[in-house]
């Protein structure tokens, strides 16, 4: 029954809890003003250790800092009790701060003042706790002394040498090392054991020395203890000779027993091993047989996880870094060789000491508001959580009717001034404790505006701008802006408000002018302040300086017009080369322009106008080429352009220094371009012989300079000469000068340490040049040591640039430094540079992996990070693998792409947005962490699906014309619908030149891809804008504009050579064509008889008359006319025709031929017919013409 009614309890409580609303904590700003104002409870913000070592050669330091507002008072407790600092002079505390100093300066041993610190810290809103120090001094007890009997032992029999290293605190590190402080050689058949002792597989006659000796290292002390070593001798059953010995045959041909494999260490079959969470687990197994067995390990009921197992010690040591639950179980290793195998059990047990699943956090809250303090720990066993209020236990506080205690949860409700308060949780097991202070404060502030009072604020035209407004107040008041003191807050459309109390105005134009009030309003009053805006034209330059070339003498002059807002006032400076332009008494400024009068070769270069208001500037540059002036001779001049100079001569070397010479030439011929600069080089015969390199430069007015030598070089140089046209030939060589050597005086550079694997590291760095060195013998000195555990330097000399260091761990971080030295001495030491060794593959997977708020495109993902350690490398990124698997419209084909996208991230609990997602498809991913070489196993893989959204454009839209008066569109679906379409739209309206008509709308079912518009003018221009349509909206759209369409011609691209009409038109012009040749053939095959022959038979009389213009008038009898095809003659002979050009006589004056014939009748009757208007088309028809010529 009782059980019955607190699960009654509960399920009331959760009920209440959901319907209770809790206000967002109130996060206060770290402004000066509020941070002056504002009373809080003490936060402890650093502390010492909980288990806290000292080096009893040192004072005590125990840290105790907190902030609070009055500031916190500060009292100790050691062993539970009150700590009354002032009755022990040793003990001080620092001004303003908690720090306990403990000096021994007057006497005292530190090992007194070993204990359990705490340190309590309070003010009038509350008391905070540190967490319980464990102060211990720092021993490193001596060895005890001991007489130790020689060791004999049988050649091929199994060894334990005994290391028993005092007990210090910290534990020492143990090695193994004989009289020459060289180590033990180790391998698989000898090693040393996790508890330091020297373990032989089995013995060989090798082994017989006198000087085993195990030494512990005590790292707070910094001092090495040795214990007296061992004797050992081993007994062979043959002579044993050193010059038969080699690594495949140990015994020399010698004849031992074989042992089968047992075990050294651990005893038994079976053993035990319990360990923490989070720490490093070893498993040890050391076999002893002859021959040496190997060992083998393996897990009972599952695999090595294998991407956190470490196999060391020759595989003797099985190490799993960073253990977690899953680790727990039983472990099996094997020693096995020809004779025979043997196993053995350990069971290991994974406890945990508390560790935090949602630590507390301090809370702010205005009165009657609600609020709640949340202190969720893991651990096994499962912690006890722990409540206290000001240090004592919330159970014994006064009653607060506003407050209430739910395990791990405290709830408030309506608080009110005055309960405020510093609450401590106590998560607590057998293996550890967690301890967290967070406060509660109730805080009653009317608003107040944080920023300057009625600021002024100025901005060009058309620009993003940002008007502050920083506020605060408790309870968070409501904030709203207005213009001008009237209308409504100004909130969409331009204007977007930001919770902070910016108001953006995403493009600031004329209108936008004026006064802007923002209010903040809340229960306990209101404030206001007012900002001044100004919208300003924008300054730039309106006529820019070109470039030019003037001739030296004359007058060059650069334009720089600015256009700029009448209220802003603007300068104009110069730069000559990026340096600011001094005008001096020569050149001359004004408001447009540059001059300068009277150029010479010192004015060329780069100029630049910049011109500057108190919110923007534009600048622009031209260059300024100087040219020769023209000879006195412009025929000369002109035939003479400016050339090469000639190159420099008689060099010269004199004050000879260890490190510099001086330099004297004779500049050669300019060839009407000065020379501007002169190129001296080197060569030298030691490192490159032969191979001409540069030195320095010079100005051109220069011809002795002094050098900067490096030691040790033997040189000689030469010079060039350098005008506008280029460069001369080279000078000849000067005479050779040698320097001293010297040490070197460069530091090596590009020092880095690195890890190659995963157990070394590389330490590298760049040679010095050949002009470096300084003399011969170079070499380098390189130091190393790992960081921050007090070891000594290691050192060593190379002539190389790199060396490696072996057998260290994963990425540790190591000191290193380098140093050149030659014949001469050392040169000056690096900085010391960190190095890490090489890192290994993360061993831990990000856990926790899921996702929220997934819209269309992009998702918000969350995951659980890695334990730092566990990365096993520098930390790069969290790497997070996705896939589009398919798109959740039917029927449509995707390709799976796998992408990748990395977070950087240190938090416990990263998160961040995966953004260009494709809207409506199934997605599948992954995350791992990364280092600079490797990444770790995946999580836990997530699917889901993105929300639908709008599509694409359509695939393609295109524009035809069918008729005159009607257009024919045709689209295609989207490539990617981003959804399921629900159909198309199309916006279409009139254009004509810059004014368009009445927009209008069509839409269409998502099966129809085309639309037939009819026109209402035949020169009528569309705009159209069509885009699909799934339930989210309107995607992106797809403009077009119908082209020029004219009356004689469609825009339908129809090929109008297929067309009926225009093959019939092309037939009847053929056929018109055919017939008047026909008809122009004919009618010349009739005229073929020349009309002349008629009158030829004529004789010529006195009746005959001339005309008029001089010509005779035949007259024609046809009764008496010949024959035809026969001609008369002047003497009466009749003759045959001979048809030919001639006869037509164009262009003669009427003579009578070399025959007697007279031809000319046929020229002047010729012209007389074309003077009359004969009708006969003989004279000119291209038929009578060609029918002539044949």
């Amino acid at each position: 029954m009782l059980g019955q009614g607190r699960h009654t309890a509960l399920a009331l409580m959760s009920l209440l809890l959901l319907l209770w609303h809790e206000a967002t904590p109130i996060e206060v700003p770290q402004d000066p003003k509020i941070q002056q104002d504002l009373k809080q409870p003490p936060t402890i913000v650093k502390q010492s250790v909980k288990d806290y070592i000292v080096d009893p050669r040192d004072n005590i330091i125990i840290e105790c800092e907190a902030k609070g507002n009055p500031v916190p008072s500060f009292s100790w407790r050691r062993n539970g009790k009150f700590f009354n600092i002032g009755k022990d002079p040793r003990v001080t505390m620092r001004k303003r701060s908690g720090t306990l100093e403990i000096g021994f300066r007057s006497g005292g041993r530190p090992e007194d003042y070993e204990g359990e610190y705490q340190c309590f810290t309070s003010n009038d809103f509350g008391a905070a706790l540190s967490n319980k120090i464990l102060l211990r001094v720092s021993k490193a007890p001596l060895w005890p002394k001991e007489v130790l009997e020689p060791v004999v032992v049988t050649e091929g029999s199994p060894l334990v040498l005994p290391c028993n290293p005092p007990p210090g605190l910290p534990p020492p590190f143990t090695f193994w090392m004989n009289s020459a402080m060289t180590p033990i050689p180790q391998d698989k058949r000898v090693s040393m054991g996790l508890n330091g002792d020297l373990y032989f597989s089995n013995v060989v006659a090798q082994d017989a020395h006198t000087d085993y000796s195990c030494n512990a290292r005590f790292l707070f002390t910094h001092t090495i203890q040795q214990k007296n070593p061992f004797t050992l001798k081993v007994l062979t059953k043959e002579p044993y000779n050193d010059t038969s010995y080699n690594a495949t045959d140990p015994y020399g041909g010698r004849k031992v027993a074989e042992s089968t494999p047992t075990f050294l260490s651990p005893s038994g079959s079976e053993s035990s091993k319990m360990v923490l969470r989070d720490e490093q687990l070893l498993l040890e197994c050391i076999a002893a047989g002859l021959p040496t067995p190997t060992i083998k390990w393996f897990k009972k009921g599952g695999d090595l996880p294998g991407h956190k197992v470490k196999f060391e010690n020759f595989n003797k040591t099985l190490k799993i870094i960073s253990v977690s639950e899953e680790d727990a179980g039983e472990y099996v290793c094997m020693a096995n060789s020809h004779l025979g195998s043997i196993r053995h059990s350990i069971s290991v047990q994974v406890k945990a000491a508390p560790y935090w699943l949602d630590k507390p956090t301090d809370l702010v809250l205005a009165p009657d508001e609600n609020g709640r303090l949340v202190c969720r720990a893991n651990g096994n066993p499962k912690p006890t959580i722990q409540w206290l209020i000001n240090g004592q236990p919330i159970d014994s506080s006064p009653l607060n009717p506003s407050r209430q205690v739910l395990g791990d949860t405290i709830i408030f409700r309506s608080v009110q001034m005055g309960s405020s308060a510093v609450y401590q949780c106590n998560a607590s097991n057998q293996h550890g404790y967690l301890l967290a202070n967070a406060f509660v404060s109730i805080l009653d502030m009317p608003p107040r505006m944080l920023g300057p009072k009625n600021q002024l604020i100025k901005v060009i035209e058309n620009n993003r701008t940002f008007l502050d407004c920083p506020f605060f107040g408790s309870p968070l008041p409501e904030l709203r802006w207005f213009k001008n003191g009237q209308g409504s807050g100004l909130d969409g459309g331009q204007y977007r408000v930001y919770i902070n109390g910016t108001l953006e105005i995403k493009r600031a134009r004329a209108e936008d002018e004026g006064t802007y009030t923002c209010v903040a309003n809340s229960i306990l009053g209101k404030a206001e302040n007012q900002v001044r805006l100004e919208v300003k034209e924008q300054t730039r330059i309106v006529k820019f300086p070109e470039h030019q070339s003037a001739i030296r003498g004359s007058t060059a002059r650069f334009n720089c017009k600015v256009k700029s807002d009448p209220s802003l006032p603007v300068t104009v400076t110069w730069t000559k080369d990026d340096k600011f332009l001094y005008l001096g008494w020569r050149l001359r400024k004004d408001d447009e322009s540059l001059t300068i009068p009277n150029v010479n070769e010192g004015d060329e270069g780069t100029y630049t106008c910049t011109v500057k208001s108190e919110i923007d500037e534009d600048s622009a540059s031209a260059r300024l080429t100087v040219l020769e002036e023209a000879s006195l001779n412009p025929s000369v001049s002109s035939a003479l352009p400016p050339d090469r100079p000639d190159p420099p001569m008689d060099l010269d070397l004199s004050d000879p220094a260890a490190r510099s010479v001086r330099l004297t030439w004779i500049p050669g011929n300019d060839h009407r371009s000065t020379i501007t600069e002169f190129l001296v080089e080197f060569e030298e015969d030691r490192w490159e012989p032969g191979r001409w390199q540069n030195l320095s430069t010079y100005p051109g007015d220069l011809n002795s300079v002094i050098l900067q030598l490096a030691p040790f070089v033997n040189y000689q140089f030469r010079v060039i000469a350098i005008n506008s046209v280029g460069q001369s030939q080279p000078s000849s060589p000067s005479p050779r000068y040698k320097t001293s050597g010297a040490a070197p005086d460069v530091i090596p550079r590009g020092l880095r340490g690195w890890g190659s694997k995963k157990d070394n590291m590389e330490i590298t760095w760049e040679p010095l040049l050949d002009l470096e060195r300084n003399g011969q013998n170079l070499h380098y000195n390189v130091w190393w040591r790992r960081k921050d555990v007090g070891e000594e330097w290691s050192n060593m000399t190379t002539e190389g640039s790199k060396h490696i260091i072996h057998n260290t761990e994963t990425y540790v971080p190591y000191e290193i430094k380098v140093q050149a030295r030659n014949e001469f001495g050392p040169g000056p030491e690096s900085n010391m540079v960190i190095g890490y060794s090489g890192e290994d593959k993360p061993t831990d997977a990000p856990t926790d992996l899921r996702v929220s708020k997934v819209d269309s495109t992009k998702a918000n993902i969350h995951w659980k990070s890695v334990d730092p350690n566990s990365v096993q490398g520098e930390f790069k990124e969290y790497r997070l693998y996705y896939c589009r698997e398919s798109s959740l419209v039917p029927g449509l084909m995707v390709s799976k792409e796998n992408k990748t996208k990395g977070f950087y991230s240190t938090t416990p609990q990263p998160s961040s947005i995966l953004s260009d997602l494709v809207p409506y498809s199934k997605y599948k991913m992954f995350i791992v962490v990364a280092n600079s070489r490797f990444e770790g196993p995946p999580s836990n893989s997530v699917e889901f699906s993105t929300k639908e959204g709008v599509p694409d454009a359509p695939r393609f839209f295109r524009i035809n014309r069918r008729s005159f008066d009607t257009i024919y569109l045709e689209w295609d679906k989207p490539l990617e619908p981003n959804g399921i379409l629900t159909g198309y739209q199309l916006k279409y309206q009139t254009v004509n030149g810059s004014r368009v008509g009445r927009q209008q709308l069509e839409t269409f079912l998502p099966n129809m891809t085309d639309f037939t518009l009819r026109l209402p003018d035949r020169s009528t221009r569309y705009k159209f804008l069509l885009s699909a349509l799934t339930q989210v909206g309107a995607g992106e759209v797809y403009a077009e504009e119908s082209p020029h369409f004219t009356n004689e011609a469609y825009i339908d691209q129809v090929d109008i050579a297929t067309q009926g009409w225009f093959i019939g038109l092309m037939c009847a012009i053929a056929l018109i064509i055919l017939i008047l040749l026909i008809v122009c053939f004919i009618k010349r095959s009739r005229g073929g008889k020349y009309p002349v022959r008629d009158k030829k038979d004529l004789p010529l009389d006195s009746v005959d008359q001339k005309d008029q213009d001089g010509s005779f008038d035949y007259h024609s009898d046809e009764d008496n006319k010949p024959l035809q095809g026969s001609q008369t003659s002047l003497d009466g002979n009749v003759k045959e025709s001979d048809d030919s050009l001639v006869d037509y006589g164009e262009g003669g004056d009427g003579q009578f031929n070399e025959d007697g014939s007279f031809i000319g009748q046929y020229t002047v009757k010729k012209d007389k017919d074309e003077t009359e208007g004969n009708e006969s088309s003989e004279a000119t028809s291209p038929v009578n013409a060609i029918y002539s010529l044949a």
